[in-house]
């Protein structure tokens, strides 16, 4: 039993972040590279005989897990691994709206809001605390342990695989975690 984390294929955001200014490009979705790159990933994956796939709910996670993932192993959606909430494109959507844009996978498990919830917060996009972050993805985990008999990827974040192993992935490099 293994599980691998993959980190989703290059996003319209990470495209236009030069770093400084937010480019406002909500749960953002993969470039023209970001599918080649996941197109590349599912070149490998098939040596990993991966039996199920977790997926983070935002955009560009959902669209690289398909990319790779479609016709070879199951795609389950969870939050909990989702990216630590600081720009535009970390805010998520409603699960109906994703539901209409991935109609082959099922979201009503999650909550309305399943991203950083900022009640009384005017900000655009609010920051998700530090130490809640860590304790969302420690949560996460948490449930990994869970995970006994068969091989698992785990399709996210930079961000969120960098709180679990200590340094950033690439857009779709496939780490074993376990």
């Amino acid at each position: 039993m293994a599980i691998y984390f993959i980190r989703h294929g290059q996003s319209e955001f990470n495209a236009a972040f030069q770093g400084d200014i937010d480019p406002l490009i909500f749960d953002a979705p993969l470039t023209q590279l970001g599918f080649e790159q996941a197109s590349e990933a599912r070149k490998t994956i098939a040596e990993l005989e991966i039996k199920r796939v977790i997926a983070s709910p935002l955009t560009r996670a959902l669209q690289t897990a398909n990319t790779i993932f479609d016709g070879i192993a199951p795609i389950e959606v969870r939050h909990g691994h989702h990216e630590l909430l600081k720009y535009s494109g970390d805010v998520g959507r409603h699960p109906d709206a994703l539901s209409v844009d991935f109609p082959d996978l099922s979201f009503g498990h999650l909550p309305p809001r399943w991203w950083y919830p900022h009640e009384g917060s005017e900000d655009l996009v609010p920051k998700e605390p530090e130490q809640v972050f860590q304790n969302r993805i420690a949560n996460f985990v948490e449930t990994l342990a869970t995970i006994e008999s068969e091989n698992v990827a785990i399709v996210g974040h930079g961000n969120a695989f960098q709180e679990v192993i200590g340094f950033m992935l690439q857009n779709c490099q496939i780490h074993q975690y376990r």
